[in-house]
């Protein structure tokens, strides 16, 4: 596609590492998270921060920003010392959060309403509060259990099901089985030890100081924590079905991970006048939604609808990423995007999360979008590809698809 000064293109990434359920990062808030990932970006970039125009943020775990009130982005951008007139916005659309973040930078850019601006995701999962149900603000309490609710045991939305069960009916409808996920799943951690072993994400991850304890020097937090290459499909079988799935367990899924990640985009025009040289063109962010069961599949018509919408074919795409919030969703979203094409299939997942998936690295969900679109951008350098498309699904049959085209 001919270069135009009104693209929007990526110039810098970054990201913190990936933390596993109670881990060194357990204490730090995600408006904490945000506030380094911006840190990290501005000294990346050499952008001031008066430069930034405008930053979007996301996140998937409200109860835990509620600790904090609320409006976290603008609670981080101020920590961060970015000046008062710095533009925010908050996006919370589930696991698509931070995609639709980066449609709504896109957008604005496309417009004209800014042209330099940040998108950082960010969540803690495992910090979600334990609450009461809202009743007991009126009602005295008595003796007895109280109803707590916890957020963490069991993803699920009041008056719909559990999406472990809906992402195994859905895998069970397109043959996919519960062998081919844990073959998978065990493939994700394998491809992610290859990868670091090259130092694959070196370039993404900054490590963050931790102060853990009073008096003991901070911990260097600067590796994710959820990967273990020592998983292998035979391990994996042995694990039981959860939730009453029909083919996830604990092995084929990703963790309740914390982290935050965070891309620079401007105009091209805007690059050039800084002297910012792009890594990527974000050619379109497109979302979707379809029936409230199908979060398995629906990362399959976002990258077609995004592939549309670009004017090019599946076939164009050198790279793809597709979320692992279960390793069913890129099993069965390249059977759908083969349509039958059994040689497409096979190619599809050749080049489907080459370096390890969510599975593996683990996926705070605010913060998983901008990753993935990093993980891609790096990808497609490496191999000296030219179009990628990075794919998530959301809560509730939401999808978000990203193409981008490096740039060299």
């Amino acid at each position: 596609m001919a270069k135009n000064a009104n693209d929007v293109v990526i110039t810098h990434y970054a990201r913190t590492a990936i933390d596993r359920f109670g881990g060194v990062l357990k204490d730090m808030s995600s408006i904490d998270l945000a506030q380094v990932v911006l840190e990290e970006l501005i000294q990346r970039s050499g952008l001031k921060k008066e430069q930034v125009e405008e930053i979007i943020f996301s996140t998937c775990i409200l109860t835990e920003q509620g600790l904090a009130t609320d409006i976290p982005g603008r609670q981080a951008l101020l920590k961060a010392g970015f000046p008062s007139s710095t533009l925010s916005n908050h996006v919370d659309k589930a696991c698509c959060s931070a995609t639709s973040a980066l449609q709504l930078a896109w957008k604005s850019l496309l417009l004209g309403e800014v042209e330099c601006s940040m998108v950082v995701g960010m969540d803690n999962m495992g910090r979600q509060p334990v609450f009461l149900e809202g009743k007991y603000r009126y009602e005295p309490c008595g003796m007895g259990d109280k109803l707590f609710w916890d957020p963490v045991a069991g993803l699920a939305y009041k008056g719909f099901g559990l999406v472990s069960v809906d992402a195994g009916e859905v895998a069970t409808q397109h043959e996919i089985s519960r062998e081919m996920q844990d073959e998978w799943a065990a493939g994700s951690h394998a491809k992610w030890a290859k990868a670091f072993e090259r130092g694959f994400f070196s370039e993404e991850i900054f490590p963050v100081e931790v102060v853990t304890k009073k008096g003991k020097p901070p911990v260097i937090f600067d590796k994710d924590q959820s990967p273990r290459p020592e998983t292998t499909y035979e391990s994996l079988s042995k694990l039981p079905l959860i939730q009453g799935s029909k083919t996830v367990t604990a092995g084929n899924a990703p963790g309740i991970n914390t982290g935050g990640s965070g891309v620079v985009t401007m105009t091209r025009k805007k690059a050039e006048e800084l002297g910012l040289k792009p890594i990527a063109k974000v050619v379109n962010v497109v979302s979707i939604a379809g029936p409230y069961q199908n979060i398995a599949s629906i990362p399959a018509p976002a990258i077609q609808t995004a592939c549309n919408k670009a004017g090019i074919s599946i076939d164009d795409i050198d790279l793809i990423e597709i979320n692992e919030a279960f390793a069913a969703m890129p099993l069965v979203s390249t059977k759908i995007l083969a349509g039958g094409d059994e040689a497409r299939l096979k190619r599809l997942r050749e080049i489907t999360n080459v370096n390890g998936g969510a599975v593996a690295i683990g996926h705070p969900a605010g913060a998983t979008g901008t990753r993935l679109v990093m993980t891609l951008i790096r990808g497609l350098r490496e191999r000296n590809g030219r179009y990628g498309a990075a794919a998530i699904c959301g809560g509730l049959g939401q999808g978000d698809a990203v193409i981008v085209e490096a740039e060299y």
